[in-house]
């Protein structure tokens, strides 16, 4: 019992540190960064519609997390920068690739030079999900912490991390 109350003290702190984090980096005026969904191509009316990053909100970009002005927090996903596509090339796979995303945010308005951020999914911040999550926040033994990547088992403190990434984006590096 002890340890599930921990880890609901656990999550209520991480929700707090969330709130107060989102409420910095706006008072702050700290770069934020388009949220979308890719639809993927489809027919609407026999019409064929190509894939569109839709816009779906604001985040701040914090390393392997993003965080809403609302207090979600998502996993980062892919990101692409919202510029002119080019034409085909068939350089290679991943160009090509990387020229969709681009193409599917010029279908979305995204002005030009935008960072956008897709396949990013919500956390579910509770104690259970966070136990049993392969994500990037993870709770063990009563503590939050942050997995630096999905393939890796190394983690940081959640406070820490978040405390650093906020202090970047607030005050970031001279040429940043």
């Amino acid at each position: 019992m002890d340890d599930q109350r921990a880890d609901e003290e656990a999550v209520a702190g991480i929700r707090t540190a969330l709130d107060d984090a989102a409420r910095g980096l706006s008072e702050a005026g700290a770069r934020d960064e388009a949220l979308a969904v890719l639809v993927p191509r489809r027919r609407t009316l026999g019409i064929p519609r190509e894939p569109v990053l839709k816009p779906v909100g604001r985040v701040w970009r914090l390393g392997v997390l993003l965080l809403g002005a609302d207090g979600t927090l998502y996993a980062t996903g892919h990101l692409v920068r919202a510029t002119p596509p080019g034409r085909t090339q068939y350089v290679s796979v991943s160009a090509e690739t990387r020229r969709a995303y681009r193409a599917a945010a010029e279908r979305g308005h995204f002005r030009d030079g935008e960072t956008v951020d897709f396949d990013a999914p919500p956390l579910d911040l509770t104690a259970d999900a966070l136990r049993a999550s392969p994500g990037p926040l993870i709770l063990r033994e009563g503590r939050p912490l942050v997995r630096w990547s999905a393939s890796s088992d190394q983690t940081v403190d959640f406070h820490a991390y978040l405390a650093e990434r906020v202090e970047l984006l607030v005050h970031p590096p001279e040429g940043a």
